[in-house]
């Protein structure tokens, strides 16, 4: 049971229960629609008059519009009802270290438009940079009248609620004002999160996640950096320093290698895709600037694995280490947390056929009970895809999220 905040609440009134009931409407048609007014009543168990005000009213405000008529067994042909998603767009930023990916999609989740390029270090260049990007998008065909809302995925700490990236280590970024150097004096709404917390989001509103219990897991990010995003009872938690699920900067060994944070031995350190490639290399150097000698090298994470199917020793050792502290980082996620799931994401999961025996054998030996060293874990197939889901949601989402009451 959860307890009404007195110093940060939001009231019921006369009109909640109508809120709430637009929000059922929307949802139902983005997860099953078209729907006429009497599937509607049905799904809902209410009166077809309700149905058919709150209709009216959704109608009037443009978010959802009346199609073809449909057969029925008596009577008159019940319309059809669809949510307006063709021409609401939203424009999703996909930060990475490496290179930043662009992508304008409409309210179903369909790409329009996409550009890519390579993530300049300076904020201030970045941000003229997809600055033009932007403008390049939306002047393609696109009504830039019709975006309403920008979601911008990092690989750091954000506050969401003023969008500053307060850390970023594998961007070098601190308290950089992403919003603001991005939208200059544009003033659409924009959404700025962590990269694994928008994977997270992504897998809740996803439709084809319906299926699975999404109501407490969490999702982790093996990529340039290693995060997780921490959902529970269906929420997303960030903590109140904006920090929470940081468990790619917890220690495994305090001599390990020096950590893009500035730290020893994280999690991070070991099992990144800069550390997994200059593990393979043999690099003697640290940090950020092993980061910088292996995107120099031109060997990523799936060169790696390539060769490690095609027999070379040194890459599967390097595999092999990855494997056995990406286990200890998911033990230490289970014995924290206990969550129903995880779900792995990120260019590992290329590998997982090859890992997931040694992963597991880890998680289990490394937890504290038999049930919990069984957790689930799941691996993102469409890892690349997820983030752009993710920055997308940031925008879409909050049109279908339930209103917050207390």
């Amino acid at each position: 049971m959860r307890k009404i905040d007195i110093q940060d609440f939001q009231r019921a009134t006369r009109d909640t229960p109508r809120a709430v009931n637009r929000r059922i409407i929307l949802n139902l048609l983005r997860e099953h629609g078209p729907l006429s007014r009497a599937d509607l009543a049905r799904w809902m168990d209410v009166p077809r008059g309700m149905i058919t005000s709150l209709v009216n009213e959704l109608l009037e405000e443009a978010l959802v519009f009346e199609g073809a008529t449909t057969a029925a067994p008596r009577g008159r042909r019940p319309t059809l009802l669809h949510l307006r998603s063709h021409d609401r767009l939203a424009l999703g930023v996909d930060v990475r270290s490496s290179r930043t990916v662009l992508q304008v999609s409409d309210f179903s989740g369909d790409e329009l438009a996409r550009e890519t390029f390579a993530t300049p270090e300076d904020p201030a260049v970045f941000g003229r940079t997809v600055g033009e990007a932007v403008d390049d998008l939306l002047s393609k065909g696109r009504r830039a009248e019709n975006l309403e809302g920008v979601g911008i995925v990092v690989p750091g700490m954000v506050d969401t609620r003023t969008g500053k990236v307060l850390n970023a280590p594998t961007l070098g970024w601190r308290d950089v004002q992403v919003a603001r150097v991005i939208l200059g004096s544009r003033t659409v709404p924009v959404h700025v999160e962590r990269d694994a917390v928008a994977c997270a989001l992504a897998w809740i509103w996803h439709s084809d996640r319906r299926s699975e219990n999404t109501g407490d897991f969490v999702y982790v990010v093996v990529s340039d950096g290693v995060g997780t995003g921490l959902v529970v009872n269906g929420q997303a938690v960030r903590g109140r320093h904006f920090t929470a699920g940081e468990f790619g900067h917890l220690p495994l060994d305090a001599e390990g290698p020096l950590c893009s944070c500035g730290s020893r031995g994280c999690l991070e350190a070991f099992t990144s895709d800069t550390a997994t490639v200059a593990r393979y290399l043999g690099l003697d150097r640290e940090g950020r600037e092993a980061a910088a000698a292996v995107r120099e090298s031109g060997i990523d994470v799936a060169t790696v694995i390539q060769r490690s199917r095609e027999g070379q020793p040194e890459a599967g050792a390097a595999l092999e280490t990855t494997a056995r502290h990406l286990g200890a980082g998911l033990a230490l996620i289970i014995n924290a947390l206990d969550p129903a799931r995880i779900v792995v994401g990120g260019e590992i999961v290329g590998a997982w056929d090859l890992i997931e025996p040694l992963v597991r054998s880890v998680v289990e030996a490394r937890t504290l009970t038999a049930a919990a060293g069984r957790t689930p874990v799941t691996v993102d197939d469409d890892y690349a895809g997820t983030r752009l889901r993710g920055a997308a949601t940031l925008v879409v989402a909050p049109a279908f999220a339930a209103p917050r009451i207390a």
